[in-house]
């Protein structure tokens, strides 16, 4: 199982290249977002910020960055240029953001890694998780990050088992993924390129590429997308 099965890191974020290799496994890039915002030279002072938006720490947003009335923006923190971050968005450290993606109203994000064009609009929690380019979270999707007896995270992968060596660790979701309205992705949740979670479905596991995870078990889909 490698990162490269899921996403492709996008132009935008080649400064990260060093960090975030194609042959290692996916959880694996989670280790290196606070190591690659470290590397970083210090940003320039962000040239007009309104003054409901409150920035802290290291903090470099691209001034095409369309920032709202009222945000808490905690650094470590990389923007990239086109992103829409909407009001009362929470970002506590930790993450880095493609271009053209939307930090929702009262979202909050920490120790993730967005790339190109993620959408998560409304009402989620992204906690110590990858989105890939272009991955739609419904409004209240839930990336949980911890589990419930605070040991760390194992993926499961048919009769495969993997020791990602992490406490805190959400949910990896491939290039186009998508997860309905008030799903919740356990701990250590896999969903391969453009992959379907069901509405208000507690999902665990592996989710293979181009398939549908629903409430009713019995029934599984394919998706065909041309």
């Amino acid at each position: 199982m490698k990162a490269s099965d899921f996403f492709s890191l996008p132009d935008s974020l080649a400064i990260f290249a060093a960090h975030f290799v194609a042959d290692v496994p996916p959880w694996e890039w989670l280790k290196q977002i606070a190591p690659a915002l470290a590397a970083l030279p210090d940003p320039l002072p962000v040239a007009t910020c309104p003054t409901g938006v409150h920035l802290e720490g290291r903090v470099w947003i691209h001034p095409s960055v369309n920032l709202p009335p009222s945000a808490t923006i905690i650094g470590p923190a990389w923007i990239g240029a086109r992103t829409e971050i909407r009001p009362g968005a929470f970002i506590r450290g930790n993450v880095i953001v493609g271009e053209g993606g939307v930090l929702g109203n009262a979202c909050e994000f920490k120790n993730c890694l967005l790339l190109d064009g993620v959408q998560a609009p409304h009402f989620n929690y992204v906690g110590d998780s990858i989105l890939g380019n272009r991955a739609h979270l419904g409004a209240g999707v839930i990336c949980s990050n911890l589990r419930l007896d605070q040991q760390p995270v194992v993926v499961r992968v048919g009769d495969q088992v993997y020791a990602t060596g992490l406490r805190k660790f959400g949910a990896i979701v491939g290039d186009g993924a998508e997860v309905g309205c008030n799903a919740v992705l356990n701990p250590g949740s896999i969903l391969g390129r453009r992959a379907l979670v069901t509405p208000t479905l507690a999902f665990s596991g592996y989710l293979p590429a181009n398939t549908i995870a629903h409430a009713r078990p019995s029934v599984k889909f394919i998706l065909r997308r041309d």
